[in-house]
């Protein structure tokens, strides 16, 4: 932001000031892989090609899911994110990390948006090649479209709100119990 606004500093000076001002930087901690494809798995093709971009709402959804630590073990939180308002539209949690958590999340979207003809592109875990996923988006005339498994960049936006909310939240909070971080 620094440098947009003209101003030329170094790093160092950054963290230097930042220091004498009481700041820090948050750091992301690594997580588990939660993409695990299934072998034989039909997985739709890649309609997005890293090309993240819609000229209007409706036009491209991506969704994937991530861990929210707790004292209670992990929750997971599913999502479905609109590329061009790049608001959440849907979203649910659960202790396990099944199709219906994503099924729900996907409800949500298409209870609260117009969706024929949507494009939702996913990673290729097992959950959104899986026979039930398919049927949700062919009922509700939704065109899926899937990255390579295991590459971040493949669904670089939902990684990029997932990367905001461990950094923002996650690394500075910690939730004692499941509905704790669900209130948060």
């Amino acid at each position: 932001q620094l440098a947009r606004e003209g101003v030329h500093v170094g790093r160092k000076r950054v963290a230097r000031l930042m220091r004498m001002a009481g700041l820090y930087g948050a750091s992301r901690r690594r997580w588990p892989r939660t993409t695990r494809p299934r072998a034989g798995a039909r997985r739709a093709p890649d309609l997005v090609r890293r090309h993240f971009s819609a000229d209007a709402t409706n036009v491209l959804w991506v969704a994937d899911a991530t861990y929210v630590p707790t004292g209670e073990g992990f929750l997971y939180l599913a999502v479905v994110l609109d590329v061009f308002s790049r608001r959440i539209i849907g979203w649910a949690m659960s202790t396990n990390l099944y199709t219906e958590l994503m099924l729900r999340a996907l409800d949500m979207a298409l209870q609260q948006r117009r969706h024929d003809g949507v494009i939702l592109h996913s990673d290729q875990g097992c959950q959104y090649t899986s026979i039930a996923f398919g049927r949700r988006c062919r009922e509700a005339g939704v065109q899926p479209s899937m990255g390579t498994a295991g590459d971040a960049y493949d669904n670089a936006m939902c990684e990029s709100f997932f990367g905001t909310l461990e950094a923002e939240l996650l690394s500075r909070e910690h939730f004692a119990t499941h509905e704790q971080a669900r209130q948060r």
